[in-house]
């Protein structure tokens, strides 16, 4: 976990929330709560940094969202004793559907109607933002970002991202430690295949490689610097690396364009990105 212990990643990314939002003189927070990994480790996260009463949760379940997950987002607000509110989008997604029938002569691409969700939710969140004072906490990871695995204007919006220097393992591993001090993640989130939820039976690995494959490459590219040439020459499958490299190359645009996030290493995505680093 970019060379330093959960507990120690934990502790730095509790005091980084803290300390952007002392600067910002805000104290309270919003975040999307969908049942995975990621969300529910910000969640936890944001809690410990400012507070149980400064935190809100918004469950937002699409046509596509399980019952698990929705389960699992309300398990783990009871446990942590946070205030959630639950905004199903499905008659808004049909009412943009039909809205744009005549426009795209009813062919609308599938990627089209995922994009759109999560534009969605982040409409509903930035509201809730605006209407109480709150700011928005992004729950991208490392992983994805490095992919381009997320929706400009979508899931990744927001005022700070807290995770986005920790890859998908990582936040794995902060999850078990967080569940180590006191059992409010589900097991469930723990266990399940990680999925975006935006259309039936998604998966992560239908569109990137496996996390325990891509994790470490992602690493060597990003904080080794190892070259991909070098990475085949150690025996990386040549497909493997120029996928992952295209993805990369092909995303950039969209970290040109992501909110401020806490830097825990010494390597973000792109050197510009503006950073709030974590001490």
């Amino acid at each position: 976990m970019l060379g330093q212990k959960a507990d120690v990643v934990y502790g730095l990314l509790v005091k980084g929330i803290t300390g952007f939002f002392h600067e910002q003189g805000k104290e309270r927070a919003v975040l999307g709560l969908s049942g995975g990994i990621d969300s529910a480790v910000v969640l936890c996260l944001a809690v410990e940094a400012l507070g149980r009463e400064n935190v809100h949760a918004l469950l937002m379940p699409s046509p596509f969202s399980t019952l698990h997950s929705v389960a699992d987002a309300v398990e783990l607000s009871d446990n942590l004793n946070v205030g959630y509110s639950i905004v199903p989008i499905e008659g808004i997604l049909n009412r943009y559907i039909k809205e744009m029938d005549e426009l795209f002569c009813t062919d609308i691409k599938d990627i089209t109607q995922e994009n759109l969700q999560a534009r969605i939710r982040a409409n509903i969140l930035m509201a809730y933002a605006n209407n109480t004072g709150a700011l928005l906490l992004n729950t991208s990871n490392k992983s994805e970002l490095a992919m381009g695995y997320g929706t400009l204007y979508g899931d990744l919006c927001g005022a700070l991202m807290v995770i986005a220097d920790l890859y998908k393992l990582d936040v794995y591993e902060l999850a078990h430690y967080i569940n180590s001090i006191n059992k409010v993640i589900p097991k469930s989130t723990l266990t399940k295949e990680p999925s975006a939820e935006l259309r039936i039976d998604q998966k992560d690995s239908d569109t990137l490689p496996e996390y325990a494959v891509l994790d470490p490459i992602l690493h060597s590219l990003i904080e080794k610097g190892i070259s991909p040439q070098e990475l085949i020459g150690n025996g990386k499958e040549r497909v493997l690396i120029d996928r992952i490299v295209k993805l990369m190359k092909s995303s950039e645009f969209k970290v040109h364009q992501l909110p401020p996030m806490l830097q825990l290493g010494d390597y973000p995505l792109l050197p510009h990105i503006k950073c709030f680093k974590c001490k």
